[in-house]
């Protein structure tokens, strides 16, 4: 097994493992924080309640999307199935963004009709757990998406990540409420975590647009591809680059524009060359290479030259 091969096994171990690391947190954080509710009726509680079951929902549909990304080339995709993972971003950020309007919702009710929270060190206890749990899985998280740059796996632990910020809200809520007697704390505090759902879901849903519409790598990967094509001695121009990302997999393609009067093996040794050179830099990268000879006048497209 070559050494790329072997790599790609253990990222996608490593995101499998991920997805079911968090269905399974998602799904003990929503029987505890459903208990802490019933026996509290807070309204912060219940948003992270909301929360909790949504993220579960949504790490369901990653790990479905991880799976299928993960399936190798086939005769009828033949670039892979990558975009699953940025149609499962969508589909989380349509989740997401739904449980920051049942929030604002339900926060604004209690506002108008506030209720005092009872048997807060219930509730605190809960969201301590929420904290130790949701904490190991955003660290591990963290460390599969330095490995694999998986989109999906980085939507989740977006919304996770929040998750550890809303905990800590919440306590604070429920002390307050429950020992100060401040009952507008509790919606409050709700609000505020709904306008930060939103805003995550919006960030979300733009990445993962960005991704099923094909957005160029940022300019200065651009440069960088551009820079390591130049440097080549026999190299005399690129021109056509264009470049993608499909969940595991890059992909780079491009002209070079190499003497006219040299041989075919030659120029296809350069650019096997200028592919290596590539390659080391973007080691995810699917590479096609064209070779133009100097002079020749053809029609070519390239925005970076507007």
């Amino acid at each position: 097994m070559s050494a790329d091969l072997a790599e790609k096994e253990k990222a996608g171990r490593m995101m499998r493992r991920a997805t079911l690391f968090a269905v399974a947190v998602g799904v003990i954080l929503i029987v505890a924080k459903l208990t802490a509710w019933l026996g509290t009726g807070s309204v912060a509680l219940l948003s992270t309640l909301i929360d909790s079951t949504l993220d579960s929902i949504a790490s369901l549909v990653n790990l479905l999307a991880v799976h299928h990304a993960l399936s190798p080339a086939d005769a009828e995709h033949r670039f892979g199935h990558g975009k699953a993972e940025p149609l499962a971003g969508l589909a989380q950020s349509a989740f997401i963004g739904g449980s920051g309007l049942l929030l604002i919702g339900e926060a604004a009710q209690r506002l108008w009709e506030p209720q005092p929270v009872t048997h807060g060190l219930g509730g605190i206890a809960v969201m301590g757990l929420s904290i130790v749990l949701t904490l190991a899985l955003v660290t591990y998280q963290k460390r599969v998406i330095a490995r694999t740059q998986s989109v999906a796996i980085s939507a989740d632990r977006l919304h996770y990540a929040s998750d550890l910020m809303m905990n800590a809200g919440v306590i604070v809520s429920l002390l307050l409420s429950a020992h100060l007697g401040w009952t507008f704390i509790d919606p409050l505090f709700a609000l505020g975590i709904a306008c930060y759902i939103l805003w995550g879901a919006g960030k979300l849903a733009w990445g993962s647009f960005n991704l099923l519409m094909d957005r160029e790598f940022p300019p200065e990967d651009r440069s960088r591809i551009k820079a390591i094509c130049e440097a080549h001695p026999f190299v005399r121009n690129v021109h056509d680059l264009r470049t993608r990302s499909a969940g595991q997999a890059d992909f780079i393609q491009l002209h070079l524009v190499l003497d006219g009067e040299m041989s075919l093996r030659r120029a296809h040794d350069i650019s096997d060359a200028v592919e290596a050179e590539i390659r080391a830099a973007f080691p995810r990268a699917d590479i096609i290479i064209h070779q133009d000879p100097d002079g020749l006048a053809e029609p070519r497209k390239d925005f970076d030259e507007e």
